[in-house]
């Protein structure tokens, strides 16, 4: 079955609109809504005081509501523009053997390689997929969403920003659209996800790097309010210098969008006391990292060590070539349309799977320079 990769984009609303006969053009509402701004299925529950479950009822013309409800969620859709096909249609029960998936990212070979595992999955069970990415930005997952849902949708496999504080993801929840997150690894209990241990992962790398002697251990994190797997591996290189009985290094937070990290990390490699190790916690801002160090007149392993975390291939063929935690790419997304196809019986609320994940060795992680140990 041939599969539509498609780029969604959110209807644009016009910089002029109707509000109950009154036209405004200076980019505002009077009630504080944006002009260009696309309104969700919250949105109207939120205007009209009711649930999302009960937008739904009303849109979809199933289920009873009074006449009083009926008329404040026809009354808040219309004023707020509020395309009811972007839930009512895609929410039934016909089958359109297609589901959508929504990842931070193409350009990352991680998640690049999670699609090819999602693809060929449903290929096998006879499914079509349909792609969108949010650049990591977490006010970009509603809309695409929303734009996965108008194309009617049976279920969704996504990676968001904060898988326990997602308004989409209460939204899902709300409607009752079979999802599945891949690498998110939530608390919030309920949410079917499917991972590698990101705090384990993550102490394992540090654990290797004081075992070849490093003592000033320093982390180069994606912002932590754009990915909560970067906020756990954190967490986890935090807890094992505690256990190692060593003192945190710097964490420089940096955009995943903007590779150029010299001038971030240049502060924190001068003096005596500057990390002989870091960590990144994708393999990208790894890379990353090496050229920064080279353009800062360092040397990989030889004055910094640098691990990432991912596994992607090309950090084999780099030079130094990238010691990297490998996480199963293709396996997490197989698994996780796995799941999901079970979820379309009824059995997916709460299911959890964590993968198996390796420390890969690689020549830019080496001991730590005999004058700091």
């Amino acid at each position: 079955m041939q599969h539509a990769v498609v780029t969604l984009r959110p209807r644009r609303i016009g910089r002029r609109w109707k509000d109950r006969g009154r036209m405004v053009q200076d980019g505002m509402r009077q009630d504080g809504w944006a002009v260009d701004r696309v309104a969700t299925i919250r949105d109207v529950a939120a205007r009209a005081g009711v649930s999302i479950a009960t937008v739904s009822r009303v849109l979809n013309g199933s289920g009873n509501a009074t006449p009083e409800t009926m008329e404040k969620v026809r009354a808040a859709a219309s004023d707020l523009s509020f395309r009811p096909s972007t839930i009512g249609r895609n929410l039934k029960a016909a089958r359109t053997r297609t589901v959508g998936v929504l990842v931070p990212s193409l350009t990352n070979p991680v998640f690049a390689e999670s699609v090819a595992g999602i693809q060929e999955a449903a290929a096998e069970a006879g499914y079509s997929v349909l792609i969108a990415s949010t650049d990591y930005d977490p006010a970009k997952e509603s809309r695409a969403i929303e734009g996965l849902l108008s194309n009617r949708v049976e279920g969704l496999v996504l990676t968001v920003a904060d898988a326990d504080r997602s308004g989409s993801l209460d939204t899902l929840d709300e409607v009752r659209l079979p999802y599945v997150l891949a690498y998110n690894q939530p608390d919030r209990a309920g949410r079917a996800h499917v991972s590698v241990d990101n705090v384990a992962a993550s102490r394992a790398v540090v654990e290797r790097m004081a075992a070849l002697g490093h003592r000033r251990i320093g982390m180069i994190a994606g912002r932590f309010r754009q990915s909560d797997r970067s906020r756990r591996r954190h967490a986890g290189w935090l807890t094992a210098l505690a256990d190692a009985g060593l003192p945190p290094g710097p964490v420089v937070e940096v955009d995943f969008n903007d590779l150029r990290l010299a001038h971030r990390l240049a502060p924190h490699l001068e003096g005596p006391e500057r990390p002989t190790a870091l960590f990144a916690s994708n393999d990208m801002l790894a890379l990353a990292t090496i050229r920064a160090l080279r353009d800062l007149g360092l040397s990989v392993p030889d004055d910094v060590s640098v691990c990432g975390f991912d596994g992607i291939e090309v950090g084999r063929l780099m030079s130094p070539s990238l010691a990297t935690l490998v996480q199963p790419a293709r396996a997490m997304g197989a698994t996780a349309f796995e799941c999901l196809r079970t979820g379309f019986s009824g059995a997916l609320q709460g299911r959890a799977v964590m993968l198996p994940f390796t420390l890969r060795p690689g020549e830019s992680l080496g001991p730590a320079p005999s004058k700091s140990t």
